[in-house]
């Protein structure tokens, strides 16, 4: 049985549950540890009960070390810091757990990530990553670096000297800003197939992992998950205005994942729980019209970092 772990909190509550039931259709022998960020999130949760799904609270986790540097960041900026972390709490948790995958609240399989894990194992590696694989119209790579977090796969004990270090320079400095050749949880692994590369495997497959800036790029059949990178419902437009998505990639994708949403955003209100929209939509109307220039254009992926909890 393979192990995951997401973080989020209340807001992403629809692309939580939405990852869930991709879980569901394609992954079936899993556990999914949730670390819930506030308590609205564990308390909508542990009410709906979902098949294959662990709940942690921050709350019960943060070490002191956390608690004092989290008044100086952001609500972003502090989930990124927390995903480092995320491995250990499972490993903590559960001493039988021997590796632990990390996933972005807003991915979504659409099929078994088998073939993926066959290729991690075939390398005798302790680390996988994904590269953002960026259609040439959106190498943001230099900026944004040239990996992604969005699935990282850490062993127990090989995998452990990379993710320490991880989380010692995301505790040291990581905020929504590019500085000094970093940006962010995600910047740093630009160095692990340098210095760890004993460790670290770069998953070879690109099109496993399509996401909105490589969409073009690649088929979206070939996909393993999708990364649904700013995606947000609410009033505004949830799609990516600041990326040009093929209709084959909307109508087969994007579709499914509404469907997926609306259908979260009922369970949760089951709950008792009302979802907030994700869009300040006078914001974002402004936002668009300053895509408009081109300066502008290679900005837009830094500020929705920003704006966003998740990645």
């Amino acid at each position: 049985m393979e192990h995951y772990v997401t973080i989020f909190d209340s807001l992403f509550l629809p692309q939580g549950l939405a990852l869930h039931m991709s879980m569901e259709r394609h992954v079936k022998n899993y556990n999914l540890w949730v670390i819930c960020v506030d308590d609205d999130a564990h308390k909508v949760l542990a009410n709906l009960q979902l098949p294959n799904v662990r709940l942690l609270q921050i709350s019960k986790l943060e070490t002191q070390e956390l608690l004092n540097i989290k008044p100086g960041r952001t609500k972003a900026e502090y989930c990124w810091t927390l995903t480092p972390f995320a491995p250990k709490f499972v490993f903590e948790a559960d001493l039988s757990v021997e590796r632990v995958t990390y996933l972005d609240a807003d991915l979504w399989f659409r099929q078994h990530p088998k073939p993926i894990f066959d290729e991690f194992n075939a390398s005798g590696k302790q680390v996988l990553i994904t590269e953002h694989g960026y259609a040439p119209e959106y190498d943001q790579s230099a900026a944004s670096g040239r990996y992604c977090v969005q699935f990282i796969t850490f062993t127990r004990q090989g995998g452990e000297c990379v993710r320490k270090w991880w989380e010692e320079r995301c505790v040291e400095w990581c905020y929504a800003r590019v500085e000094n050749g970093r940006f962010g949880d995600q910047k740093y692994l630009d160095n692990w197939p340098i210095i760890f590369s004993e460790y670290t495997h770069v998953l070879q497959q690109h099109a496993f992992s399509l996401a909105p800036w490589n969409a073009s790029r690649f088929p979206y059949s070939a996909s393993i998950f999708y990364h649904f990178h700013s995606y947000r419902y609410g009033k505004y437009n949830k799609y990516c205005d600041h990326y040009r998505l093929p209709n084959v990639v909307i109508d087969n994708l994007y579709k499914p994942y509404d469907c997926d949403i609306n259908s979260a955003i009922e369970r949760i209100k089951l709950t008792g729980y009302t979802p907030k929209y994700q869009h300040n939509l006078k914001f974002f109307k402004q936002l668009t019209k300053s895509i408009k220039s081109s300066l502008f254009k290679r900005q837009f992926h830094l500020i929705n970092f920003i704006t966003s909890i998740n990645k």
